[in-house]
């Protein structure tokens, strides 16, 4: 007489469903987190508040992290192959002194492209020196940092400029079935960088570069032009926030954009990126960066003290880089 050893059939099929859920929960566990994080923070605001739910106040907080959510997308790249952008900051505030003084002269479509492509040429000397000059991604965009805000306070003398352009300044007020310009132009960079990092080749280098880079050149792959790129694109968004920034406020101030590569890199690391490389999450930047900005708006409304949104904020980039670092590594080596 024969015993069968076969496990029945539901408990084999319980083990594949926990199996499959502790697989997507692991892979996904940064975009759920700050999911999480986010719900809670409405609930705990919409209960504190008697505004924050509103139309118009949802609104405003969309359109004000536009800007944020835009960089965000091109640092999940940069932070993914390892590097990181600190000059993004004064390229903002660059782009934006730069779109005031070519826009008085009376082209405003021009002024646009000039300054569009002044950030990626800034992005892509950054991209250069790092990956050709063999030098930190760190030290390059920290210089960079002091010496294009220098830059942007030398050719406006330190003063705003005025904007009137008809054609710029839709761009921050303009609206579309109820939201402001800025919202759909981020809802697009969300688009794209998540077909990009997602759904091609390059996505895929991206994250090979940052996970075994070794290996992608040995395969053929000039990991020096990937890791250019990425920067040229930080360099490529950031003039989109400033130009967006200048439109809102109507000038173009060189001192836009002070400690914006603060909140983007906490955006880019509440959302799971890691800091090491390799991992990357282009839709958990986007909400880590609305987290950010809900929870400043929602400060706003508490009538909390405005000093204390950055100091909110170096706490939350503390406590990402920790979880970062502790909870999600030993995550992944759980999944290995």
């Amino acid at each position: 007489m024969t015993t069968s050893t076969t496990a029945p059939a539901p408990a084999a099929s319980r083990n594949r469903s926990t199996g499959a859920l502790s697989a997507f929960v692991g892979k996904h566990f940064g975009v759920i987190s700050i999911s999480v994080v986010l719900i809670v923070l409405f609930a705990f605001f919409s209960v504190q508040t008697e505004n924050f739910l509103s139309a118009d106040n949802l609104v405003n907080v969309a359109r004000q992290v536009a800007p944020t959510v835009i960089v965000a997308m091109a640092m999940t790249f940069v932070i993914t192959t390892g590097q990181i952008d600190l000059s993004v900051g004064s390229v903002v505030g660059l782009s934006a002194a730069a779109l005031g003084l070519w826009a008085a002269t009376g082209n405003p479509v021009l002024a646009l492209l000039l300054t569009v492509a002044l950030g990626l040429v800034i992005g892509l000397v950054n991209g250069a020196l790092a990956a050709y000059g063999l030098l930190q991604s760190f030290i390059v965009t920290l210089a960079a940092l002091t010496a294009v805000r220098g830059i942007a306070l030398l050719v406006t003398g330190g003063y705003s400029e005025p904007i009137d352009s008809t054609l710029i300044r839709p761009l921050a007020h303009g609206k579309l079935l109820g939201l402001y310009t800025p919202t759909w132009i981020a809802i697009a960079f969300v688009l794209l960088a998540w077909y990009v990092f997602s759904q091609t080749k390059f996505g895929r280098y991206v994250t090979a570069v940052g996970s075994n880079a070794e290996s992608l050149r040995r395969s053929g792959v000039d990991i020096r032009r990937i890791q250019m790129a990425v920067l040229g694109l930080a360099g490529g968004a950031a003039a989109v926030a400033g130009i967006l920034t200048a439109a809102r406020l109507s000038s173009g101030s060189p001192n836009s954009g002070t400690m914006f590569e603060l909140e983007v890199i906490t955006a880019v690391v509440l959302g799971g990126t890691s800091l090491m490389g390799g991992r990357g999450s282009v839709i958990g930047s986007a909400i880590g960066a609305v987290t950010l900005g809900v929870i400043s708006n929602g400060l706003v409304q508490l009538r909390v003290d405005v000093y204390w949104v950055p100091i909110v904020q170096g706490l939350i980039l503390v406590v990402a880089i920790l979880l970062n670092t502790k909870l999600f590594s030993r995550i992944a080596r759980t999944r290995k």
